[in-house]
């Protein structure tokens, strides 16, 4: 089990973060975000801007997550909507200051439920909100080497 500052820890090369600057102002075609000042954010694109994909949705569409939550257990099966509804709100409350932090998937397992988000920081969030909210266990196993973090909550 990992403590929770060595998911700080961002040592690795992530093939979805440019490793050049992008040209600015760039606006991502799929999502709108923008890219302005070396972070993407919200707003309004110039007429100028260069379109170039964000990480986040370039993630979404090669279907290549960051984060994978595994829900074990009675609980989540039994709270299908209200453990949904509480990550939803969760990826508004990220998203609005962290464009690229969303979640990719939502399914039904016959454990419980797996979701997958296009930021291992999201994954985290999602996850400590749960057990906040709901309590239960949470195990986090972080590769370094992928900059994949996987967490399972039990409940």
């Amino acid at each position: 089990m990992l403590r929770r500052e060595q998911l700080f820890e961002e040592l690795v090369h992530d093939s979805y973060k440019s490793q050049l600057k992008l040209p600015e102002p760039a606006r991502c075609p799929e999502c709108g975000a923008i890219y302005h000042h070396g972070r993407w954010t919200w707003g309004a694109a110039t007429a100028d801007a260069h379109q170039h994909t964000c990480p986040a949705c370039q993630r979404i569409r090669d279907k290549f997550p960051a984060g994978y939550i595994t829900l074990k257990g009675d609980f989540a099966r039994e709270h299908h909507d209200e453990i949904v509804q509480a990550m939803r709100n969760c990826e508004v409350r990220e998203n609005a200051e962290h464009p690229l932090q969303r979640i990719m998937g939502i399914e039904r397992t016959p454990e419980g439920m797996l979701v997958t988000t296009t930021d291992s920081h999201l994954a985290r969030d999602i996850s400590e909100r749960l057990h906040d909210a709901f309590k239960g266990d949470l195990e986090y196993h972080y590769n370094k080497e992928d900059n994949l973090l996987r967490v399972t909550w039990t409940r």
